[in-house]
């Protein structure tokens, strides 16, 4: 029991002294409700957190500041304040925080959903509007998608006829595997042919500005 003790006491002196030392940080922060240690702001948020968090806005402003255990939180419950986060200064928030598996599973935050904000990330999403996300892209599998569509309604014709129970899920999430499986097959050979396209060009823009000479 005196250990349960001696380690609550350290906790909670180790957390003292953790605020003590966050009091300048904290008021930079927009105003918010009192938290508790460690569950920060969590015990305010019940079955039904947005009524929650509107009730918190009517008191503490459109913008405060929750803490969701030990994760700092700015709550935005306005139309003008989501706008100032969304539209007018979102350059500033666009960027990813440092994130530990991404680092190592994402070969350094490079893909588009982990990596921060800028020049790489933008070139990112311009490659992916361009040749993955268009018009001309998602027409492009309509037939794929209509064979796969064929193929799970004479599954459930035959299972029909066999008066055999169906599970719709788990045929509806097969399909979506199909679907992702095939797409992305398809997306890895236009994109391995689009990069050795790409070498090919600088490849030959070198040869020719060596032995040709720059044009005027």
């Amino acid at each position: 029991m005196s250990l349960i003790w001696a380690t609550l006491v350290v906790a909670l002196f180790v957390y003292a002294l953790c605020e003590l030392l966050n009091i300048q940080k904290r008021k930079r922060f927009p105003p918010g409700p009192t938290g508790l240690p460690i569950l920060g702001h969590l015990h305010l948020l019940g079955k039904n957190p947005h009524q929650d968090l509107q009730r918190l806005a009517k008191k503490h402003g459109p913008i405060m500041y929750l803490r969701l255990g030990l994760v700092p939180t700015t709550i935005a419950s306005s139309a003008d304040a989501a706008e100032k986060f969304l539209k007018t200064y979102d350059h500033i928030f666009a960027s990813r925080p440092h994130h530990e598996a991404s680092q190592y599973l994402a070969y350094g935050q490079k893909n588009m959903i982990f990596a921060k904000y800028g020049m790489y990330w933008r070139n990112m999403r311009k490659l992916c509007t361009v040749h993955l996300l268009s018009n001309h892209k998602i027409h492009s599998f309509q037939s794929m998608r209509k064979q796969e569509v064929e193929l799970l309604i004479e599954s459930l014709k035959e299972e029909a006829r066999d008066r055999v129970a169906v599970d719709l899920s788990a045929k509806i999430t097969s399909l979506n595997a199909n679907l992702t499986c095939l797409r992305n097959m398809v997306l890895l050979y236009r994109t391995c042919f689009l990069l050795q396209w790409t070498l090919l060009h600088h490849q030959w823009n070198g040869y020719s500005h060596n032995f040709l000479g720059t044009p005027k």
